[in-house]
C-alpha cells in the first residue's frame, strides 16, 4: 500500500511509522489522519507486534496543520471547521493507539507540539532524543488542547503541572519532560532510532496477547474503582491463562530456559 504524508516499513516483527511531511515539521492533516488509520491496518495484517513512531526531518510532528485549517475554513465558510470532521480523525487515530492490543513506542525527535505532543504521549513508551522539546502549543493561538492532552498529561505528572504547561503554553526540555514522569527515557539523538529498535525488539519477543491485556487494564484503571479493576484482573488472567505463550512461559521457567514467546 503507498502513502504520500506517512511512511511504513516493517523490520522483522516490528512496524516503523515515519510522519512524513517534513517540509511543515509533519504536522497534522485530515491525510495524514486518514493514512496512519490505514497504515496501522497493514500493519496488523503483516504480523507486527510492536511499533514506532517517529517524524522524518527535524521534528516529531509540529500539531495541528495551520495552513490546513485555515483552507477549511475558507472551504466551509466558518473559522472553526476544522474541529468538526478533521479533529474527529485525529481523534480516532489517538484511540487506534490506545486500543489496539500491541505496544507502540514513540522515538521523539525534535519538536513534538500541540497535538503532536499528545500524539507521543498516547503512544505506552515514550523515547526521545536529547534535543527533542514537547509542548502544548494551543494556547499560544487562543485554543484549548486536543488528541487527548487533557486526559494524559495529568495522569502523568499531576493536575498542577499540566495546568501550567497547558496555560502557559512552556517548552519543555526532554531532559526536564523525563525528570517530571512524562517520557520514560532521554537518549543521544544520533542513537533514537537504535534505542527505539532495541526496546521495540525486546517487546517483540514478549508475550503480545498479554501486552494487550496489559494496555486494557491501564486504560480501565482510570476511570475503574479498586474492586472492579481486580474483576477486571480476574478475567484478563483467565483469558492469558488460555494462551500458548502462558504454557510455553510456565514450561521455559521449569526447565529453566529463555521461553520462546510467539504471541499466541
Amino acid at each position: 500500500m503507498s502513502y504520500e504524508t506517512i511512511q511504513l516499513e516493517m523490520r522483522g516483527a516490528v512496524a516503523v511509522i515515519t510522519l512524513s511531511r517534513p517540509e511543515s515539521l509533519n504536522a497534522l492533516t485530515s491525510e495524514v489522519g486518514e493514512e496512519f488509520q490505514r497504515a496501522v491496518k497493514e500493519l496488523c495484517e503483516h504480523g507486527a507486534r510492536v511499533v514506532i513512531i517517529t517524524g522524518a526531518g527535524r521534528a516529531f510532528c509540529a500539531g495541528g496543520d495551520l495552513r490546513e485549517m485555515r483552507k477549511i475554513a475558507e472551504r466551509d465558510g466558518r473559522v472553526d471547521a476544522f474541529f468538526d470532521e478533521p479533529l474527529r480523525l485525529l481523534n480516532d487515530c489517538i484511540l487506534l493507539i490506545r486500543q489496539t492490543p500491541l505496544p507502540f513506542i514513540a522515538a521523539v525527535n525534535g519538536a513534538a507540539s500541540g497535538g503532536g505532543c499528545n500524539f507521543a504521549l498516547a503512544c505506552d513508551l515514550v523515547i526521545a532524543g536529547e534535543s527533542a522539546r514537547f509542548n502544548q502549543a494551543f494556547i499560544k493561538i487562543g485554543l484549548s488542547p486536543d488528541c487527548g492532552g487533557t486526559f494524559i498529561l495529568p495522569r502523568l505528572i499531576g493536575w498542577k503541572r499540566a495546568a501550567e504547561l497547558m496555560m502557559t503554553g512552556e517548552v519543555t526540555s526532554a531532559a526536564r519532560a523525563l525528570e517530571m514522569g512524562m517520557i520514560n527515557s532521554v537518549v543521544p539523538d544520533d542513537q533514537l532510532m537504535a534505542h527505539a529498535m532495541a526496546m521495540a525488539e525486546t517487546l517483540a519477543g514478549a508475550p503480545t496477547q498479554a501486552i494487550g491485556r496489559i494496555k486494557e487494564l491501564l486504560e480501565a484503571s482510570a476511570t475503574n474503582d479498586y474492586g472492579a479493576q481486580l474483576e477486571l484482573e480476574r478475567k484478563a488472567q483467565l483469558r492469558s491463562g488460555q494462551t500458548k505463550d502462558f504454557g510455553e512461559g510456565v514450561a521455559a521457567f521449569i526447565e529453566k530456559r529463555p521461553p520462546k514467546f510467539v504471541g499466541g
